[in-house]
């Protein structure tokens, strides 16, 4: 695709996202994203999954954006509470709140949020232009690839899921097999016989990866959230005119460190199921070590609320280019959102780019709306933000419950999907108590039917022989770097344990 074809494409998503319908849809997700992500422990991956069933009348052109508005709002209002509450709303958040709380303490807080949705809206910005580039070679490229290599893909995703995740990779490990077992409830995808139903009637359909998400994502934050008894007390904070002035005059100064954060932060949002929280991480620590004086981060220092904001959105950004041109989430909001492509009747991938122009392009030119309209709204409304956290949870709660529900049985009007949700919802809470990841659980039952197709596909291609993988040079290199994402905890796990040499004596 041609640079021509693409600017072309991109005035014709433009005009889609223009369209009053998805401007009003934009709009709305916005708002609600905001406030979800102001909202601590709520969060952008669970409150797309209580809003996901909302989608199910709209067309997907809209469904699209309207999830992925609730996304960027979200990642907007994540810093709101961090820097105001010290209480980060996203868990990209909580490296904002090491300098924005100081900030705002210090009676600073107009600049350390006009630090935030400036550098946000800047990293945004650089990676929707790359989004824009990219992702038409990226997927003119997966047109190549057959079930073996599909296959190998989506055996990177679950790798990086164990290798990257941060957490006990063996507690990795027994989440994804636990979604792929999940994933097989309902009917053989080969043979069409009836699995793992056990006698149940409703469950010969297969088991709802929504009902689950509500479940696990939804109500378990809120049995949480009850029993650690939120309690709040920040900072009144609101954006003037002479913050703004003050704010953009010294941002210069802190170029290298958006440059750094968007780079750094697009890289780790397309690598699959990395998302926000490690890029923010990254880029606030390499902000410190460059920085000319470190020992003010920490303390109040602007730079330390640029540099995770600006790579906190360009990864938000970027999980969503594998999302669309491979069909493998970026971040577990990114693996939430790829339920709905289920839903509302689209299969994820390269082929996107061909038969479904206007939901592309119209996502893709609502990102550029979007990320304008979200840092008008933020910056305008911050004060109505912050007052959402002085709601009394014992409100919240049984409204988010009672969402929760109608979400879940919308699915496919089924009592025992409610069932399921609160069982999820228990199970939820125990995982997250456990220190059990939530994110491969789900990606492992949204691609698990994927996955068994593409194995099965190809073990008939090679008439039951696995050479077939070893065989086509794409599908190695993905195996390998599969392989290798797999084994680097037990790597890491060797080296640790590397007794150290003796510190040498010395005499006197």
């Amino acid at each position: 695709m041609d640079l021509f074809s693409v600017f072309g494409n991109l005035l014709y998503g433009l005009g889609v996202a223009l369209t009053p319908t998805n401007l009003t849809v934009a709009f709305v997700g916005l708002i609600l994203g905001t406030a979800i992500g102001v909202l601590p422990g709520l969060g952008g991956t669970n409150g797309i999954a209580l809003l996901l069933p909302l989608t199910f009348n709209l067309p997907p052109t809209s469904a699209i954006i309207l999830l992925a508005s609730v996304y960027w709002g979200a990642l907007f209002g994540g810093a709101i509470t961090s820097i105001l509450f010290n209480i980060p709303g996203e868990p990209w958040s909580v490296a904002t709140t090491f300098d924005g709380h100081p900030l705002a303490q210090q009676g600073k807080p107009g600049i350390a949020l006009t630090a935030a949705f400036t550098s946000s809206f800047l990293g945004a910005a650089v990676s929707i232009v790359l989004f824009t580039f990219f992702a038409p070679p990226l997927a003119e490229w997966a047109l190549r690839f057959g079930p073996p290599e599909n296959f190998a893909v989506l055996l990177l995703a679950f790798a990086t899921f164990t290798g990257l995740g941060g957490g006990d990779p063996a507690k990795a490990l027994f989440m994804t097999g636990l979604g792929l077992l999940l994933s097989t409830v309902g009917f053989d995808i080969v043979s069409g016989q009836p699995r793992m139903n056990f006698g149940f009637v409703e469950l010969q359909s297969g088991v709802s990866f929504i009902v689950i998400a509500i479940g696990l994502f939804g109500l378990g934050e809120i049995f949480l959230t009850v029993e650690e008894g939120l309690r709040l007390r920040g900072i009144a904070g609101r954006v003037g005119f002479r913050d703004l002035w003050e704010m953009w005059r010294m941002l210069p100064r802190f170029w290298a460190t958006i440059v750094r954060g968007t780079i750094l932060g697009f890289w780790i949002g397309v690598l699959p199921g990395t998302g926000a929280t490690p890029a923010s991480f990254m880029s606030y620590g390499l902000a410190k070590q460059f920085s000319k004086h470190p020992e003010r981060f920490g303390k109040g220092e602007v730079e330390g609320v640029v540099a995770p904001e600006t790579a906190a959105h360009a990864a938000g950004i970027g999980a969503l280019l594998p999302m669309i041109t491979l069909g493998i989430p970026g971040s577990p909001t990114a693996a939430v959102m790829l339920a709905g492509f289920f839903i509302w009747g689209l299969n994820p991938g390269a082929l996107l780019f061909q038969t479904q122009r206007e939901f592309v392009w119209g996502l893709i030119g609502s990102m550029y709306i979007t990320n304008v309209l979200g840092v008008l709204i933020v910056l305008t409304m911050v004060p109505v933000f912050a007052a959402i956290n002085r709601i009394p949870f014992g409100v919240l709660a049984p409204l988010i419950v009672i969402l929760s529900s109608i979400g879940a049985f919308a699915v496919n009007n089924q009592v025992l999907d409610l069932w399921i949700m609160l069982g999820s919802g228990v199970l939820g809470y125990v995982f997250k108590k456990l220190k059990y990841p939530l994110a491969p659980l789900v990606v492992a039952l949204v691609l698990g039917d994927m996955t068994e197709q593409a194995l099965r596909q190809s073990l008939i291609m090679g008439q039951g022989s696995l050479l077939i993988f070893v065989t086509r040079p794409i599908a190695l290199t993905f195996l390998l770097a599969g392989l290798f994402l797999f084994l680097l905890p037990l790597v890491r796990g060797l080296r640790g344990r590397r007794p150290r040499a003796p510190e040498p004596v010395t005499a006197g």
